[in-house]
């Protein structure tokens, strides 16, 4: 972590790395989303020396608490329809293509 991070920042950093990590997520993904997370969050409470305006007129993280995560055009990824069909202990997931994981995940959730 940078020394530039308040202790609060730190504990942020800490709790977003954690639940990322609970999601499913690998370490090295975890600590950029949390990085990334801590950055935005700085950069709008006027707490960083440079901030983007994407940064600085966007809505925070909090507020928009994951709404754009998979939402895209082509829905959730392969590697998040995969965590949820490891979750749902679907078999042979590895095989599947990223339709079929869509397919096997839906009809699990719909029970």
């Amino acid at each position: 972590m940078p020394e530039a991070w308040s202790a609060k920042r730190e504990r942020q950093y800490d709790h977003v790395r954690k639940s990322q990590l609970d999601q499913g997520s690998s370490e090295a993904e975890a600590e950029e989303i949390a990085a990334r997370t801590v950055n935005k969050t700085r950069a709008q409470e006027g707490e960083s020396e440079e901030a983007s305006e994407t940064s600085t007129e966007d809505k925070s993280p909090s507020e928009r608490g994951g709404e754009r995560s998979g939402s895209g055009p082509q829905g959730r990824t392969k590697d998040q329809l995969y965590r949820d069909a490891q979750r749902e202990g679907v078999e042979g997931r590895s095989q599947m293509d990223k339709d079929q994981l869509e397919e096997e995940v839906a009809r699990r959730e719909d029970r």
